[in-house]
């Protein structure tokens, strides 16, 4: 017997429509009748497993959630991105392209994970942070509010400032030899690169040392 059914109630979104989903079987902590979010069709949500989506969470496109996966919130996964194991998205995050997001990963807030990304193990990614193209995260990412205006993703080895992503030997490199004006335009916007860097090196110290 399948653990849920689609319902009539519907949303649209970018022309492709979702269903809510009613479950019809009990298992986990979802009870018969409960209802939850809103998926295009079956291929998005396993009927095996405890995997499930809910509230206002949309998975759609080619994705799917599966094993004892949560999407929950107002969270969109899409694309041809994958949520397994005991993986949770919720939040306003978003997962999409060819992500993968399982282990007992946790994607929150307002992050991104997407291209070819992978999130797993413990890892947290949260906040603002975004990780894309071929990253591979099995530890937490840093999300830093440094008091600047840029906002500063760190994780293994990598510091994001703004839009500009780098190795940390990259960084060092570009600061020591005065390359940020090739980068930043203005003294201001050097200097709170700076700040961001010096903010982003030491919370990776810290991580370490926890």
């Amino acid at each position: 017997m399948k653990k849920y059914k689609l319902t009539k109630t519907t949303k649209t979104i970018y022309g492709k429509t979702l269903y809510q989903i009613e479950c019809t079987l009990a298992f986990g902590s979802i009870v018969k009748g409960e209802k939850g979010g809103y998926i295009e069709a079956e291929k998005n949500l396993s009927m095996s497993g405890n995997a499930w989506v809910y509230g206002d969470a949309l998975v759609y496109g080619d994705a799917l959630v599966y094993g004892d996966a949560l999407v929950s919130g107002d969270a969109l996964v899409y694309g041809n991105a994958l949520v397994y194991g005991n993986a949770l998205v919720s939040g306003d995050a978003l997962v999409y392209g060819n992500a993968l997001v399982y282990g007992d990963a946790r994607v929150y807030g307002d992050a991104r994970v997407y291209g070819d990304a992978r999130v797993s193990g413990d890892a947290r990614v949260y906040g603002d942070a975004r990780v894309y193209g071929d990253a591979d995260i099995k530890k937490s990412v840093i999300n830093i509010i440094a008091g600047c205006c840029f906002n500063i993703t760190a994780y293994c080895g990598f510091i994001q400032i703004g839009c500009l992503l780098k190795t940390t030997k990259e960084w060092d490199a570009v600061i020591k030899n005065g390359k940020l004006k090739d980068e930043f335009s203005t003294p201001a916007q050097r200097k709170q690169c700076i700040k961001a860097y010096r903010f982003a090196v030491s919370a990776m110290k810290a991580q370490e040392v926890e």
